[in-house]
């Protein structure tokens, strides 16, 4: 086959792979805008409560793909963005701030300043130092939070009520935090979306593949990369809000290193650097982790080993065990 040729192939599996998830997506948030009527057939109430959690998750790892999958920075404290969240809607409810913006503007402050001072110094490292000095100032947060005695300390904190949109109780009812989670998970994803596709996500792109060539055209990978890590800190803070909702309660666990574990799971789990397979990871990974919890209290046990033989056995996650399935079946 001709040079030509094999570009013209390359090029029509690469759209057929993201026409393939383009479908994933869309499917994926029509069934989760039907799941309230498709609940009514059995316990509604507990499965609304386990999408809408899959659903923030789905946030908080659709995040951490922004720079994971397009900008190669692994990220081992992501966490600490859900806890900033959760504490200020916790702590902004604890004072009688019940507005859902104004703790979402304070939840996304926090989350920029905590993200721009601790990007600007991370991002001047590589590899796992990187990964290890996210790590540390994760487990900052993290004690800090546990010092709080005035909001908990390591108890937590419960919320007085969910919080309300324009003095509207939006959140009150389970239904209505459903949809409003819904309608953030479809608007971070389109974000996602936009950014990646600009000359922005280009340049983040080519940082990650080579920040030399980079530099020599004119470009400053470190200055991408601190934006994209700012963005992506805000939507995990976004996400942590909405968990303080979900939950009534907020506590230092959701700033713990196994957290942002769990995040990278959920990322690698659904295929990173493809935006949808994170939300379906992490849909995935909460499912089955429900699932197993209901078989055997040592369900971990089964848990660890399965996400292991999932890294090593379906390169590319869950989407690209479906693509290759595809490519299978077109062939």
């Amino acid at each position: 086959m001709s040079a030509a040729g094999t570009d013209i192939a390359v090029t029509a599996k690469a759209r057929q792979a993201v026409g393939g998830r383009e479908r994933a997506i869309i499917a994926t948030f029509v069934l989760l805008a039907l799941a309230p009527i498709a609940a009514q057939a059995g316990p509604q109430g507990y499965i609304i409560d386990l999408i809408t959690r899959m659903m923030i998750f789905a946030i908080a790892a659709l995040s951490l793909d922004l720079i994971l999958g397009y900008g190669a920075m692994v990220s081992f404290g992501h966490a600490a963005f859900i806890g900033l969240g959760a504490y200020a809607v916790g702590i902004l409810a604890s004072h009688g701030v019940t507005d859902f913006v104004v703790q979402l503007a304070a939840a996304l402050a926090a989350a920029a300043v905590f993200a721009f001072v601790t990007g600007a110094l991370s991002l001047r490292t590589k590899g796992v130092y990187f990964i290890m000095i996210t790590l540390a100032f994760s487990q900052m947060l993290f004690f800090f939070g546990v010092s709080l005695s005035a909001y908990g300390g390591d108890d937590g904190l419960s919320l007085p009520e969910r919080s309300r949109l324009f003095g509207l109780p939006l959140f009150s009812s389970d239904k209505g935090l459903f949809y409003a989670t819904l309608a953030c998970l479809i608007g971070c994803y389109l974000l996602c979306r936009a950014i990646v596709a600009s000359r922005f996500g280009r340049v983040l792109r080519g940082a990650r593949e080579n920040p030399v060539r980079m530099t020599a055209i004119g470009f400053s990978p470190y200055r991408f990369q601190l934006v994209a890590y700012v963005i992506s800190g805000m939507m995990a803070a976004l996400a942590g809000a909405l968990l303080a909702n979900q939950t009534g309660f907020v506590s230092p666990a959701y700033m713990s290193w196994q957290r942002s574990g769990e995040l990278l799971a959920m990322t690698i789990f659904g295929g990173v650097g493809t935006l949808v397979g994170p939300i379906i990871g992490a849909m995935a990974f909460l499912a089955l982790e429900e699932w197993l919890a209901g078989l055997t209290e040592h369900w971990k046990m089964i848990f660890g080993p399965l996400l292991v033989c999932v890294v090593l056995f379906a390169r590319g996650g869950i989407m690209g065990l479906a693509a290759r399935i595809g490519g299978k079946r077109d062939g």
